[in-house]
């Protein structure tokens, strides 16, 4: 799977305003059977986004006409507690959402999010509402800002991370970097 850049991302937002969405709520256990991480979006949320008989739920944010194609997520605090399952951050990735706005994440969660080419970023809860009532957004990674009705607001992220989704990149890639240096030390050694 090719990893695209953020830079500069506009995109539509949807509200799911819920604090502790676990990663039982954002994939059930049961959908966890597949062995590669595409295939998984359809079952992101099934719980709320479904009714019993397997039609879309239509009071599920999400499902609602005036989000459809919406690819960043604002909801509320301590977004993918539970389980450290990184299937969570495959489903809502392969759902559509690059960018995930939250008032604080699971640590495991986090670091699942930046390892799959997702954006997780930390903002109060009168700044995601702002932002929730605006319909569509500019994130702009490289100057940490979420800009909705020509206002912005800054957001932290770790360096490193921030290296790794301006350019692309995965745990793979930025080894690859160091090519040359793994290549020499291992024609030093004798094993």
């Amino acid at each position: 799977m090719e990893i695209q850049p953020i830079t500069t991302y506009t995109g539509k937002v949807v509200p799911l305003f819920h604090d502790n969405i676990d990663t039982d709520q954002i994939i059930p256990k049961v959908h966890l059977k597949r062995i590669s991480k595409s295939g998984f979006g359809p079952f992101a949320f099934d719980e709320w986004r479904y009714l019993e008989d397997g039609s879309d739920n239509p009071d599920f944010n999400p499902n609602k006409p005036e989000y459809q194609d919406a690819t960043i997520l604002v909801t509320g605090d301590n977004f993918g507690c539970g389980s450290s399952r990184e299937h969570a951050a495959w489903a809502i990735k392969d759902y559509g959402f690059d960018i995930i706005i939250a008032g604080s994440y699971s640590d495991i969660f986090y670091m699942n999010c930046t390892k799959n080419a997702m954006l997780p970023i930390v903002l109060n809860a009168d700044e995601r509402q702002y932002i929730a009532n605006a319909g569509k957004v500019t994130v702009d990674l490289p100057n940490q800002t979420v800009t909705a009705n020509n206002k912005s607001f800054h957001f932290d992220i770790d360096g490193t991370w921030k290296n790794k989704l301006v350019n692309g990149l995965d745990d793979v890639a930025v080894t690859l970097q160091y090519e040359d240096e793994i290549q020499a030390y291992e024609t030093s050694k004798t094993f």
